[in-house]
């Protein structure tokens, strides 16, 4: 659970899991929460925000000393490089200014789906799964429903779910919003999914964590 420790507490999550499993006492559904650290380790951005730093620092470099030498140059810029490198492979977050909002969205999407399918979500009784994914690099969320929710509910339902935690943080209480997000969630599901006599939990309530 670390990747979730600065983000919920242990209270939070317990939380978010008692809201789980509560709307799911009044729905024949059910609701997955995945939390990812990223959806991608964007490399593109990496290569890109070190070369065009190194060109930069190169440059600046060679102007302040006044060596006018392509070698000179060169070498600064190889030494910068591969420092810059370095550190982006170890701080994802400073690929963050490389990296476009649609890239972003794209990926988190993509991540979503496949974490939909890898978790087997998809092969519920009624197919009445639905996965909230939050991506905490992109401070992006995706809803996932499986196909008989989605003709029943428009994807753009999910967008009210989706404000709600993205809300949660920019205030900072992302255990607060996630909780109201499940509640909705139940709300939603349960004007076309009530309890049938007979439903089991079929996915565990357990926060997930992506990878």
């Amino acid at each position: 659970m670390k990747i979730t420790e600065n983000f919920l507490s242990e209270t939070e999550r317990r939380l978010v899991e008692e809201r789980i499993a509560r709307a799911e006492e009044r729905i024949s559904g059910e609701i997955v929460v995945m939390v990812a650290p990223s959806s991608y380790h964007y490399p593109y951005a990496g290569l890109l925000g070190s070369t065009l730093l190194s060109l930069l620092g190169g440059i600046s470099v060679s102007l302040l000393l006044g060596r006018e030498s392509m070698w000179f140059f060169l070498s600064a810029f190889t030494l910068l490089f591969m420092l810059l490198n370095e550190l982006s492979r170890r701080f994802l977050q400073l690929r963050r200014p490389f990296i476009s909002r649609k890239d972003m969205r794209e990926e988190v999407e993509e991540a979503a789906i496949r974490a939909f399918y890898t978790s087997g979500i998809n092969r519920t009784a009624g197919h009445t799964g639905i996965l909230v994914y939050l991506s905490l690099f992109e401070h992006k969320v995706r809803v996932v429903a499986d196909k008989a929710i989605n003709e029943k509910v428009e994807q753009a339902k999910w967008q009210e779910i989706v404000d709600i935690i993205t809300g949660g943080f920019h205030d900072k209480a992302p255990g607060k919003a996630l909780s109201s997000a499940i509640d909705r969630c139940g709300d939603i599901l349960a004007t076309h999914f009530p309890r049938e006599e007979g439903d089991i939990n079929e996915l565990s309530d357990t926060i997930l964590i992506g990878g």
